[in-house]
């Protein structure tokens, strides 16, 4: 089979390298990078160039298209292909929705009555009632751009006045352009994140395991929301009971809504969930595989992912068996300093030629220079560990074992990835 890869972070790395694995796979990837290099053909295209990747499936006899990022399923690129006959797995624009409008998803919840956080929206036309309403609130806060911000368009304020601050920053400065002339204000949710992936042909769906990410750039979740500085998987915080109620309120509610409204949802629909006293609720929908949780999540799985992926795009689900291992999976992301504000780029990366079986070096930033793969972004590399014994501590020691061996001038991490399973291991360990 000859398979497209569109992207170039360290998800579309992660897919690459699983897909590649699979003895009949012929692997390309657009635009790619360094490391994505290794594994697959690299076509020089950006993910958004819908019509041009059209014409390179045409030439290139392609069977299946997979999209990693969120901008080329925005700009409809599944319409496009789907129109001329092309087999591609993700949303269609208007499924996209979910993702792309911070607004629309929210309305969408309300409408069918999928748990989430209590909610109210501004245009930039409303900026009084929008400072009326701050100024009697209960704090904390959540304020969302309702537009794409890569990752970065969240915020948590303590007051009107750090509010009236991102406001200004959204509205005046316009740092997310028009993702964010509209902003969605939110009740803050306390409890524990946990991601969760439902692969879906908008009938059938599977669920792979839950994962957990670390948004924020600093140890101990301090410092400021980037678009995810590692993650771990299984969460040991969803259990049956949560998943349960996670598949019949929130996934099958997804599936049945967008149906019935008309655009129906087939692809990756990627839950982030806050785990309350109350029950598990949405904090926000993606519409396409997490990244950095794909790295994690990935090692989990022994049946073939691109199986799964052919059956969420043909509308094949209900033939398709997942079978998983009992790995545990702990990714660590290599930064660049400064990131997510600015960051120098083209720093040469040292130690990337050791291999071991235990652990992976993805790619998420990275190009080559002059023969040398140097970083070309904020986020750099993935570092993932896996232990099949499915302890997370030994998968983190795996994975900052091998970090540590890879240097570019300016790289940042934390150091705390997986932190709240390990503490729970070994509370288990004490007790048993």
């Amino acid at each position: 089979m000859r398979v497209l890869v569109i992207g170039g972070g360290g998800r579309e790395h992660a897919l690459v390298d699983a897909i590649s694995r699979e003895v009949d796979a012929k692997v390309y990837c657009a635009p790619g990078n360094a490391g994505i290099a290794r594994q697959a053909e690299i076509v020089n295209l950006k993910a958004d160039d819908v019509f041009p990747l059209l014409r390179f499936v045409d030439d290139n006899k392609i069977d299946l298209t997979v999209v990693g990022p969120e901008q080329p399923l925005a700009a409809g690129i599944v319409d496009a292909f789907e129109s001329r006959g092309k087999k591609i797995f993700g949303p269609r624009k208007l499924a996209a929705r979910l993702e792309t409008s911070k607004v629309f998803a929210k309305e969408f919840m309300k409408r069918w009555r999928i748990p989430t956080a209590g909610f109210k929206s501004f245009t930039i036309q409303q900026q009084r009632e929008l400072l009326d309403y701050l100024a009697t609130a209960r704090y904390p806060l959540v304020l969302k751009a309702d537009g794409l911000a890569a990752g970065k368009g969240v915020s948590i304020v303590q007051s009107a006045r750090e509010a009236e601050g991102d406001l200004d920053r959204l509205f005046v400065q316009k740092i997310f352009g028009g993702a964010g002339e509209r902003v969605v204000v939110e009740e803050f949710l306390e409890g524990t994140e946990a991601s969760v992936f439902a692969v879906t042909d908008g009938k059938d769906y599977v669920v792979l395991p839950a994962a957990q990410d670390h948004k924020r750039a600093g140890d101990n979740d301090t410092g400021k929301n980037t678009g995810g500085m590692g993650a771990f998987a299984p969460t040991p915080f969803v259990g049956e009971s949560e998943l349960a109620t996670i598949r019949s309120a929130v996934i099958e509610k997804v599936i049945e809504g967008s149906s019935a409204e008309g655009f129906p949802f087939k692809g990756c629909l990627y839950c982030g969930m806050m785990l309350t006293k109350e029950g598990p609720k949405v904090v926000e929908f993606n519409v396409r595989f997490g990244d950095p949780e794909t790295q994690a999540v990935l090692q989990l799985l022994d049946s073939s992912l691109l199986g799964l992926l052919e059956a969420g795009a043909i509308r094949k689900m209900s033939t398709y068996r997942l079978k998983l291992n009992n790995a545990a999976s702990v990714c660590v992301i290599a930064a660049s300093k400064g990131y997510p504000d600015y960051h120098k780029t083209g720093k040469e990366i040292r130690g990337l030629d050791e291999i071991t079986a235990s652990t992976k070096v993805l790619h998420s930033g990275t190009k080559l220079a002059d023969g040398k793969v140097v970083s070309s972004g904020g986020r750099v590399l993935g570092v993932t560990g896996t232990d099949p014994g499915g302890k997370i501590k030994k998968a983190a020691e795996l994975a900052y074992g091998r970090l540590a061996g890879i240097q570019f001038d300016g790289m940042f991490f934390r150091h705390d990835i997986g932190k709240t399973a390990i503490d729970l291991e070994e509370k288990k360990g004490q007790s048993a």
